[in-house]
């Protein structure tokens, strides 16, 4: 069992950035592939950025890639989404979550998921 805990979201201006934290309970994190999803009102989740569980491969989302990173420090037990030059289309609640195996995935396909952490752009 993973249990999975964001942090970091908050308000901030067109063009700043944020970074976002989860840190997951268990022995075995180094051994999970990790996800970042959100979900804006109205709107269906979608997936941000994908880590493999080493943190060798990542995969974006065309919506944000270049300038969204993510990153893992496994010593650490925590996965992190560092947002740059941020829009006001990036307003959503941010999920974590993790599975096994890497690869490309849909939602219903990851096991454990954190609560979420809302992020705000304003313009």
């Amino acid at each position: 069992q993973v249990q999975l805990v964001e942090s970091g979201g908050g308000l901030v201006q067109a063009g700043g950035s944020l970074r976002l934290s989860c840190t997951a309970s268990g022995r075995t994190f180094d051994t999970y592939s990790l996800a970042w999803f959100r979900q804006a009102p109205g709107k269906e989740r979608e997936i941000v950025a994908t880590i493999n569980h080493s943190g060798t491969l990542t995969s974006y989302a065309d919506s944000v890639n270049g300038r969204f990173t993510i990153f893992r420090d496994n010593a650490k037990n925590t996965v992190y989404l560092q947002m740059d030059r941020l829009k006001p289309d990036d307003t959503a609640v941010y999920y974590c979550a993790a599975r096994w195996i890497y690869g490309r995935a849909t939602a219903g396909e990851y096991d454990y998921w954190g609560q979420g952490t809302q992020v705000t752009v304003s313009s």
